[in-house]
């Protein structure tokens, strides 16, 4: 578990192809002077990944599979590629941000970069599998970065980046085409599931009978 706070920018210094998917190397020294394990979780660019070798120099390996590749931005990434990096959450840290999993829905496309440094915004996509989590002034994680969404309309949807977020993650390098990983909020993700799943004659007693509303109701 994430809160989408960043606590380093890092750099990809290696991708080597394996038979499950590629071994990605990341250079943390951007984390500062800290003690990591093998086995543990850090969030790179929204992906939750476990640390499976650390060399010497805060170098990190990790290893991502195909599926993953294939849904996430690890698959188009290179040496030289900033990412965003977060440990996982632990007891007694600060709880910021909203509850991230780590756990990508989809990819989504930059279509504007409003570059006002009064008002910058960037819009993005929305993927597919998002549409109906993405809300106005609902959390979403955006390469890992915990956001407000400003806008939402049928194609698009854009949030508002203030200048400490531009300067410490990867939202401030954004251009036009680049492609970014989406994780809906987890809660919003929830009742929207259990709405779809929802037998057509409970949803009805819910739309006509006050007492039914609550999630649960008896039918």
């Amino acid at each position: 578990m994430f809160t989408g706070l960043i606590q380093a920018l890092g750099t990809i210094q290696a991708v080597m192809d394996t038979p499950s998917g590629r071994r990605i190397v990341v250079d943390a020294t951007n984390m500062g002077p800290t003690s990591f394990e093998v086995g543990e979780s850090i969030a790179i660019c929204g992906v939750c990944l476990s640390v499976v070798r650390i060399e010497p120099g805060q170098r990190l390996e990790f290893d991502a599979v195909r599926e993953t590749l294939g849904v996430t931005t690890l698959g188009i990434k290179h040496p030289g590629d900033a990412v965003n990096m977060e440990r996982s959450l632990r007891a007694g840290d600060l709880l910021g941000g909203h509850f991230v999993q780590g756990h990508v829905d989809a990819m989504a496309e930059v279509v504007k970069v409003n570059a006002d440094p009064g008002d910058w915004r960037i819009f993005f996509s929305v993927p597919d599998p998002c549409r109906d989590m993405i809300v106005p002034k609902g959390s979403i994680t955006i390469d890992g970065v915990s956001m407000t969404i400003a806008t939402v309309d049928q194609r698009t949807f854009s949030v508002a980046v203030i200048p400490l977020t531009r300067e410490k993650t990867t939202l401030g390098l954004l251009k036009l085409g680049n492609k970014v990983n989406i994780e809906s909020d987890i809660l919003t993700r929830t009742v929207v599931n259990y709405l779809k799943n929802l037998d057509p004659a409970a949803l009805q007693r819910m739309q006509t009978n006050p007492a039914d509303r609550m999630i649960g109701a008896t039918p």
